[in-house]
């Protein structure tokens, strides 16, 4: 009875923060951290983000922790996404189970923006130093299963950002839930993503000195900003299991309180669980949103009690160039 209240909490919660945080137009580019929206891993990404109820394994840390809480023994997952403007996006995790207690995991996701010539007031045109912004998001996650039907994870997430000479760090936390009622391959699920408090950045490239004032050292404070914060609600149907062929549609709803809500919708095919094609859409009212149609796929190599699975994802991207997800996972 005690899960059937959490779970009721959780969702009446999330119902009231979707109508609190709804976001619009007025509202982009008012949220910073900005690297906590990146997601991680092919299978998620080719499925248009449509797994909030349907997540598993080393990628749920970020699309819904309750998902980590499947998790049977030991995995290990590395991924590369080749993101735009030559940004590059590094993930690597580890999560295991803990017979009695739950299941526990560790990620770091590091977005490498590359080499920046420096330019000031004085020098325009470069200063000679090259700076290499860093910005980065340390995870640790705890889900169980709470219930044969019930599953719970949590997230917190520590970020770090340093831009030449001033730098910010945070955390944010991540809560989710999934709900499987036994019924025609229905699962629900619910995630509250990046709530914390604002960031600021700090640093001494906010000390200015200006000659014309008698060399007066100036001390610049800086506005704090707010978690790029999400509500998303989900549900999977798992539409054909039969012999070696399985087939589950994906769809969310996203509320998000730094732009325009958002639609996602995804569905993957698999063989003998072992080969898997997928596909997807997300859909915004938002002018010039950026992302659109998704696919992909993966294969999964058994060697003794060892899995090793490949994946790829390719994602629409309007005016910079479409990404493109590589995943490496081992599981033990």
């Amino acid at each position: 009875m005690k899960y059937k209240v959490v779970l009721l909490t959780l969702v009446l919660l999330a119902v009231g923060l979707t109508t609190v945080y709804a976001g619009s137009d007025r509202r982009i580019g008012t949220a910073g951290a900005q690297e906590l929206l990146i997601p991680i891993g092919s299978r998620g990404t080719a499925m248009g983000g449509a797994v909030i109820a349907d997540s598993y394994g080393l990628e749920a840390v970020y699309w819904n922790p309750a998902g980590l809480a499947s998790l049977e023994g030991t995995e290990a997952m590395f991924s590369h996404l080749p993101y735009i403007a030559d940004i590059n996006v590094n993930f690597g995790g580890v999560g295991t189970t803990i017979e009695g207690f739950g299941t526990v995991a560790a990620a770091a996701k590091v977005v490498d923006i590359g080499d920046i010539e420096e330019t000031t007031e004085d020098d325009p045109e470069g200063t000679g130093s090259i700076h290499s912004p860093t910005l980065a998001v340390v995870g640790v996650t705890y889900a169980r299963n709470l219930t044969a039907q019930v599953q719970f994870g949590a997230t917190a997430n520590f970020i770090s950002e340093r831009i030449f000479d001033v730098s910010a760090s945070g955390v944010a936390f991540d809560f989710g839930v999934t709900y499987t009622p036994n019924w025609r391959g229905i699962t629900l699920g619910i995630v509250m993503k990046n709530y914390g408090p604002d960031m600021k950045f700090s640093g001494s490239g906010f000390q200015r000195t200006y000659e014309v004032a008698g060399q007066r050292r100036v001390f610049l404070s800086p506005a704090p900003f707010e978690l790029p914060a999400n509500i998303s609600i989900g549900m999977s149907w798992n539409f054909l299991n039969q012999g070696y062929s399985s087939a589950t549609l994906g769809g969310n709803f996203r509320s998000n309180n730094h732009s325009n809500d958002f639609w996602q919708g995804g569905v993957e095919y698999a063989y003998n669980e072992r080969y898997f094609l997928r596909g997807g859409y997300v859909y915004s009212e938002q002018t010039d949103f950026i992302y659109g149609a998704s696919f992909g796929g993966g294969v999964m190599f058994e060697f003794g009690e060892t899995q090793l699975t490949i994946e790829y994802a390719w994602t629409e991207t309007e005016t910079f160039d479409d990404n493109q997800y590589f995943t490496v996972r081992f599981g033990f």
